[in-house]
């Protein structure tokens, strides 16, 4: 099913319904385009951390005891 048959059947079902009903739609609507904006701009925020080097360092961490630091094995 095409992105525009699923609009057309959505808006037919929508016009079927009484105002209060089609209010609850829209207000859902609105709710799941926010949720998906914000996980674009996590997915964003994620990528752009990833790619960066800011936080290099700590995959060279040096090491700070060794096993002779050790009292029991």
């Amino acid at each position: 099913m095409t992105r525009q048959i699923i609009i057309e059947r959505t808006l037919n079902a929508i016009s079927n319904l009484p105002e209060e009903k089609a209010q609850e739609i829209s207000d859902f609507a609105e709710f799941v385009c926010k949720r998906y904006e914000e996980l674009e701009l996590t997915k964003g925020i994620q990528q752009m951390v990833a790619s960066s080097d800011s936080f290099q360092f700590l995959e060279v961490e040096e090491d700070v005891y060794t096993l002779s630091d050790l009292k029991e094995v």
